[in-house]
């Protein structure tokens, strides 16, 4: 495509500015998106992270499922950190019996898997599609994925201690996920390489 895609952060709740900041580090053009008339002009979206029923009861009552869904199945790349991947995907254990979410992506979730605020914590894991290096990656009440359908790319598990081989990083299509907040850190890779999902579908 020519010139910079624009990749809106929906702004119900969480690290909105954070996220865009990254994304505009990387080369995108990107700002909060709080209407309709704002999503309209996305070329992609990033669900941030926050706390998943809160998100789902906003969007609902602010009526943005049907226009996400829609823009989903049309194709829109999506990005989804934390309570976002809870967002995206198709089952979510662990959640009020009448949460929605936006789906597409084929996996099951359980939602604060990791803990309270209180089991918060940080480590390294490795990201193949991002190189050789080591990804910090921090986790806030986060979510982890129990199961992946037969087209979703498992990008990257924790590799040590108690909680080794669980997935933490998803792709499906143009749909991408993580358990944690990459906005977080200085490290903006995971930003590049949805920017460049988006760059290959627009």
């Amino acid at each position: 495509m020519s010139g910079a895609p624009f990749v809106g952060v929906l702004a119900l709740q969480g690290d909105v500015r954070e996220h865009v900041e990254a994304l505009e580090t990387v080369g995108a053009r990107s700002g909060a998106v709080r209407t309709l008339e704002e999503f309209r002009g996305c070329d992609a979206v990033v669900v941030p992270g926050g706390e998943s029923t809160t998100m789902s009861r906003l969007a609902l009552i602010d009526g943005w499922f049907e226009p996400l869904r829609e823009a989903r199945s049309a194709g829109m790349p999506m990005f989804g950190t934390c309570a976002g991947m809870i967002m995206l995907a198709d089952q979510v254990l662990d959640a009020r019996p009448d949460q929605e979410t936006i789906g597409g992506l084929d996996v099951v979730v359980r939602r604060n898997a990791f803990g309270r605020q209180v089991d918060s914590f940080e480590t390294d894991i490795s990201v193949p599609v991002l190189g050789a290096e080591a990804f910090h990656a921090v986790f806030i009440r986060a979510p982890w994925v129990e199961s992946v359908g037969s087209g979703v790319e498992v990008l990257a598990e924790i590799s040590d201690g108690d909680r080794a081989g669980t997935i933490v990083a998803i792709r499906h299509g143009g749909l991408l996920a993580t358990s944690f907040h990459p906005e977080l850190t200085s490290d903006v890779r995971f930003h590049r390489y949805f920017v460049d999902m988006v760059r290959e579908t627009v």
